[in-house]
């Protein structure tokens, strides 16, 4: 293998490395989000969008070589006697042309998975954290009507108390007027 499909084939393995990352639970949606908004990748993400598009290209590129070297070395045709050592050679050529298609293919597709995976997990971070407020904020504002609902009783008990008291005072006052009457 060149070093060019050499140097493709890790970025491929590091892209499966890094999908799996993200796809398996070893990192909290809230720990990618600090890690993407952190300095040093906010940095490279006001550039992000040239550095995506400038790989997708590189890695396009090199996928339409392979696709050519595969047309180039599928049309093969035997002409007389052949020798073994020539018709190995051609099919070893393709076999090159075939896995380099293939590694420029899923790096090309993983490229795009990645991209869609992080503004997922980021997304889903932002989400965890809204919920999160908004669950808080049902709380208070539960804690506060019960408040306002304990108030209210309470001063319900009063107004019931004071009710009593103005009840028992005018029969004691008809009780005391009854009494008065009696006497004179």
């Amino acid at each position: 293998m060149s070093l060019v499909w050499t140097l493709i084939a890790g970025f491929l393995y590091a892209e499966i490395a890094f999908v799996l990352l993200l796809v398996l639970p070893i990192a909290s949606p809230y720990r990618w989000n600090r890690l993407f908004k952190s300095k040093f990748l906010a940095m490279l993400g006001q550039q992000a969008h040239i550095y995506f598009v400038l790989i997708l290209g590189v890695l396009i590129l090199f996928l339409l070589e392979s696709i050519r070297e595969m047309r180039k070395y599928s049309n093969f045709e035997q002409t007389g006697e052949v020798h073994l050592n020539v018709e190995m050679q051609h099919s070893m050529k393709l076999f090159r042309a075939q896995r380099n298609f293939y590694i420029c293919g899923f790096s090309v597709f993983l490229v795009l998975v990645i991209r869609k995976l992080v503004t997922l997990v980021s997304a889903q971070a932002n989400l965890l954290a809204q919920s999160e407020a908004s669950l808080k904020q049902a709380q208070s504002a539960t804690a506060a009507a019960r408040s306002l609902m304990e108030d209210k009783k309470t001063e319900k008990a009063k107004e019931a108390g004071e009710d009593t008291t103005l009840i028992e005072l005018s029969r004691l006052r008809r009780r005391v007027q009854g009494l008065t009457a009696r006497v004179s």
